[in-house]
């Protein structure tokens, strides 16, 4: 009997497991949850947010339900605005669709206002840290499992110390007009978003056995915007120079230890040819040419060909 090496055992059962996965249902609907980056509403990137284009790109009915301003939870970071588990899941609950659940996915992009300025990394909700925002944001698959959905992509948090709100080259603008140690802000936005994100991978690969017939992506936002922020050219597209560290729509606040005095706002420009140099929209938003490739690599996650999301189970 001819030996096998070793390496050929050990391979080979990962190999025929691959070989009899299941493949991807063909999707038909799209159901969205999260915060600016994902309202379709009310669109912070100057223009059509990217659940719109994939809807368009991937031949798919949008069911949004994300909201500007949210958070995962108001019971873990308090803001004023519909967060995840107290206002939009009960709004899907309340819209009652009769939805095919072999073929609509749910996408989660949760998290920027949750770690950031009046949140986590200022210290406005002590007794809470990442790891609660991080378990909540895993905890609303299990949640919509329970709901009957069975096909989920997450959307990880993005390299937010590389927007103008949170770099080490910050300044005082709409978002944060108060003096700060802005060296701090970004050291510490960069721990907070890499163990976020860390631990959210973790968790979906514990949470995925113990959910039945389900499908869930991780899909790297993360290492999707740090490839556009170190290689503009080849998602940027714009008639201007290419501008990764500026933003289309900013403004830079005057200020004082008592709070704003003022402010100046650089005229947004309408031309879309020269938007689309640009990366971000404002000091914490993604421009619309950054949505349009989000919204075409989540298509792609949907089929199983982007490098930026892995199919867990």
């Amino acid at each position: 009997m001819l030996a096998l090496p070793l390496v050929a055992i050990l391979v080979a059962p990962a190999l025929v497991r691959a070989a009899f996965q299941p493949p991807l249902p063909a999707f038909r609907h799209l159901v969205t949850f999260g915060d600016s980056y994902t309202d379709v509403e009310n669109p912070m990137d100057g223009g059509t947010a990217w659940p719109v284009y994939a809807a368009r790109d991937g031949n798919l009915a949008l069911h949004p339900f994300a909201k500007s301003g949210g958070t995962c939870s108001n019971n873990i970071t308090f803001r004023p605005s519909p967060s995840v588990m107290e206002s939009q899941i009960p709004a899907f609950k309340s819209a009652a669709l009769r939805l095919p659940q072999g073929a609509t996915v749910y996408t989660l992009w949760i998290g920027t206002n949750d770690v950031g300025a009046s949140a986590l990394l200022t210290g406005n909700d002590p007794g809470f840290s990442v790891v609660d925002t991080t378990a909540c944001a895993v905890d609303w698959i299990r949640i919509m499992h329970s709901l009957g959905a069975r096909n989920f992509i997450f959307q990880n948090m993005i390299p937010l110390q590389l927007t103008q709100l949170y770099s080490a080259n910050s300044f005082p603008n709409r978002f944060w007009s108060f003096q700060r140690n802005t060296t701090e802000w970004s050291v510490f936005m960069t721990e907070l978003t890499l163990a976020g994100n860390a631990l959210s991978k973790l968790m979906l690969q514990a949470l995925a056995p113990t959910l039945p017939g389900s499908h869930i992506a991780l899909f790297d936002s993360h290492a999707l915007f740090t490839d556009m922020f170190n290689h503009p050219s080849r998602y940027l597209n714009g008639t201007a120079p290419l501008n990764v560290t500026g933003s289309i729509n900013q403004c830079v606040f005057e200020s004082d230890n008592g709070g704003p005095v003022g402010g100046v706002c650089a005229p947004a420009t309408a031309d879309n040819a020269v938007r689309d140099s640009f990366l971000w929209w404002d000091e914490l938003h993604p421009s619309e040419q950054a949505d349009r490739i989000v919204a075409r690599e989540m298509v792609k996650a949907m089929r199983g060909n982007t490098r930026w999301a892995t199919w867990i189970s």
